[in-house]
């Protein structure tokens, strides 16, 4: 059950930069918002699999080519998912778009069934569909009048996105003779530093001005940086001891927590649907930690 520990600290560090990042995309442009999960990430990642090596010492790991090209493929969705999930902060339907990007749980359940070998029971299966049915509640207000094609496309693009960077995480965790503790963390590291110098490399090339925004928002950065990569130390070692979509279904508990702050920490009232929504995530995610 190590798996279950790591996605709930996932959920809590992933609310926490998803609050951060909404806090300067109002003045910072949608790739610098982007690299600002990255930028700084490394050198944490870096500590970590360190202190991993000091206490349980492992031998260099041999890096395929196909091992490296599974990373690449999967630094570079999650970089669009990213970017994605940027533009979603700035749409006038934020809440249903952020609901459908967790369609990444069912997206990872099908797609790692057909491309990935992955197996789940009939009862992860219901917990899945269940987990899906209440985030969109929870994200869908009066309904879906006045929602635009445009933020239902972002959102569903954004959520298949996340769901095959989790998917090529895990198997590229797999890839590597080693315990999946530390195999996750040298994923990590080879993900992070290849998202922060591609995206560096593109801003500097198109729009240096963005650096320039980053340095003045520069407490907001490391703050993000430090808590994105936390998350991701999290998300990856989850991912390589379970299941992708059984970690992500247990990972719409976020949208619980979320909802949580905002009542009791902006004393918004509680209204029937979101009780229902609440109630269903809380099932959902019941049943993935005993499928």
């Amino acid at each position: 059950m190590a798996w279950v520990w790591f996605t709930l600290g996932a959920v809590v560090l992933q609310t926490v930069r998803n609050a951060l990042q909404s806090k300067i995309s109002s003045h910072v442009n949608t790739s610098g918002v982007t690299l600002s999960r990255f930028l700084l990430a490394p050198p944490i990642a870096l500590g970590y699999l360190f202190l991993l090596n000091t206490s349980s010492p492992q031998p260099l790991p041999h890096f395929s080519i196909s091992f490296l090209g599974v990373v690449l493929c999967a630094s570079l969705f999650q970089i669009a998912a990213t970017s994605l999930m940027v533009v979603l902060f700035k749409q006038k339907n934020f809440a249903i778009g952020a609901g459908l990007a967790k369609s990444e749980a069912l997206v990872a359940g099908v797609v790692g069934m057909l491309f990935f070998g992955s197996y789940l029971t009939l009862l992860g299966w219901a917990g899945i569909v269940i987990g899906g049915v209440a985030v969109f509640v929870l994200s869908s207000g009066k309904g879906l009048k006045g929602i635009s094609t445009k933020t239902m496309f972002i959102g569903l693009l954004c959520g298949t996105c996340f769901a095959l960077t989790s998917l090529l995480v895990r198997e590229a965790s797999h890839m590597l003779d080693m315990p999946f503790v530390h195999a996750a963390a040298w994923v990590l590291l080879w993900v992070l530093c290849i998202q922060a110098l591609s995206l560096s490399a593109f801003i500097g090339s198109r729009k240096p001005f963005v650096f320039k925004q980053l340095w003045q928002a520069k407490t907001s950065v490391l703050a993000i940086s430090t808590v994105s990569c936390l998350g991701s130390i999290c998300w990856f070692t989850a991912m390589a001891l379970q299941h992708v979509a059984l970690v992500k279904t247990l990972g719409q508990l976020e949208v619980l927590l979320t909802l949580l702050l905002s009542h009791f920490w902006l004393k918004n009232a509680v209204t029937r649907r979101e009780v229902a929504g609440l109630l269903l995530i809380g099932v959902a995610a019941i049943m993935v930690m005993w499928a």
